[in-house]
């Protein structure tokens, strides 16, 4: 007897975490849609996943029009979503607050936010209607999330407002099999890590070089809360190289 197909839609599968939680899930079997802006990364991520019924989709996670056309094709291609892993995100140049550019607030939260939401929004529609109905969204938050770093009050306040929209997320969506967790991730290895690796501005104002860990835990922790049943949340999981100054005073 052929199992149902499992979908995920992915957001930043490009590169990073999100290739690597891509590939964790297509080792278990899941029908992958990779969206992102970069065709060729997409197609480059596409190669290192199992399996071949996979989707590359580029969009602009920032654009209502593209999310709708996203959505659009994954209902005509599979005719249903089971989870939606929002995980695309950017980050702002290391300025003083009082320093920071306009476009680069705005390019932080249209990403970081304004895309997830947008995401969701059409997810949920999609979700609300597909038979069996409902389906999952894990949220990519950050350890920033919960404590900043020091000059990075874009990216922390969409953090901070990512937590918000998985709170909402899970209580609008209980009625209708709709379950909302998030993921707050430390120090995980990838091209964004590099200048932690090489020294980063702590907040009593000294340089310090932390710890990483393998993007692979990533998509383990992924996997694991992508397969619980539909009565059943993890609501958040922190995931971090252990060593790193976020337990008690460094």
């Amino acid at each position: 007897m052929n199992q149902p197909i499992k979908t995920a839609l992915i957001t930043g599968a490009g590169s990073g975490i999100g290739r690597a939680v891509a590939k964790a899930l297509a080792k278990e079997g899941w029908t992958l849609i990779l969206s992102g802006r970069n065709q060729q990364n997409l197609e480059e991520t596409a190669a290192h996943c199992k399996g071949t019924k996979h989707l590359v989709a580029p969009a602009d996670i920032a654009d209502p029009a593209a999310i709708r056309q996203l959505f659009e094709a994954i209902e005509t291609g599979f005719g249903r979503l089971d989870l939606l892993f929002n995980n695309a995100g950017v980050n702002a140049p290391s300025v003083p607050l009082e320093e920071l550019a306009f476009a680069d607030w705005k390019n932080v939260i249209d990403t970081n936010l304004t895309g997830a939401f947008l995401c969701t929004q059409e997810a949920f529609r999609l979700m609300k209607k597909q038979r069996p109905k409902g389906g999952r969204i894990i949220n990519n938050g950050s350890i920033s999330a919960q404590v900043p770093r020091p000059l990075s009050v874009a990216y922390t306040a969409s953090k901070h407002a990512v937590t918000g929209l998985t709170r909402s997320s899970n209580l609008d969506g209980r009625a209708h099999g709709i379950v909302c967790g998030q993921i707050d991730i430390g120090n995980a290895k990838s091209a964004m890590t590099k200048k932690i690796e090489e020294g980063i501005l702590q907040a009593d104002g000294s340089q310090k070089v932390e710890p990483t860990m393998d993007l692979e835990e990533v998509g383990r922790a992924i996997v694991y809360m992508a397969g619980l049943p539909l009565d059943t949340n993890i609501p958040w999981i922190t995931l971090m190289a252990n060593g790193m100054p976020y337990m008690g005073r460094g």
